[in-house]
């Protein structure tokens, strides 16, 4: 069968930045992991990885970042996962005859925004969005920054305006948080839904018990 026209397994691309918040990027391939067939292809940049191995505890569990940093995968992740270098131009994901239908960069750090934004594909996460743009596929992107200066405010509403979907990494009090895990899994529910995954990270507003009051 030609190869233009063969059937892939279905992947997603996710890349993490050196943005504070890798939690968000492990519990959404946690997730990916568990509840879903498809493949990653995982990139995280050389910021990343400092910032992954600051923020995040070792752990044996299936999808821990700082274990994947070391690439001794475990069976499940062997067979679900490739990682590829930041640098690395001749992965498939850096060409429009294989990328995937959706990528989510989280977290995204303003400096990639902007590079993405004006198609300066310095690295392999940036090469891989602008691919995405220009094959009109799936680009998230969960910036992590406080506060916003107009400058990454335009850069995001440049992505906004070539259809890439900004979701960022905010908290929703009317959740009811109690941990710092319960903030994550809003904004990973968030991701979820974008990339049209069922979850049960929250239940939605209609489903919750608004408490009654009595009239004044």
């Amino acid at each position: 069968m030609d190869s233009h026209t063969s059937k892939h397994p279905p992947a997603i691309i996710v890349a993490v930045t050196g943005a504070s918040g890798s939690a968000y990027a492990q519990m959404l391939i946690e997730f990916l992991l568990t509840h879903t067939t498809d493949h990653i292809y995982l990139v995280i940049s050389n910021i990343g990885k400092q910032v992954v191995r600051y923020e995040l505890k070792p752990s044996t569990h299936s999808g821990s970042l700082v274990r994947l940093l070391s690439e001794k995968l475990n069976t499940t992740e062997a067979t679900r996962i490739r990682i590829f270098n930041d640098q690395d131009f001749f992965a498939p994901i850096a060409s429009g005859t294989a990328i995937p239908q959706s990528m989510v960069v989280v977290p995204c750090s303003m400096g990639t925004v902007a590079r993405i934004a004006t198609g300066l594909s310095s690295s392999l996460i940036e090469r891989s969005a602008d691919v995405m743009i220009k094959q009109k596929k799936q680009l998230i992107v969960c910036p992590r920054e406080s506060p916003l200066s107009a400058l990454h405010l335009s850069h995001l509403l440049t992505l906004a305006n070539l259809n890439a979907h900004i979701i960022p990494l905010m908290p929703a009090m009317y959740q009811k948080p109690k941990t710092v895990e319960d903030v994550v899994r809003f904004s990973v529910g968030r991701i979820c839904e974008a990339l049209g995954y069922a979850h049960s990270f929250y239940q939605p507003w209609g489903k919750r018990r608004i408490p009654s009051h009595p009239h004044p």
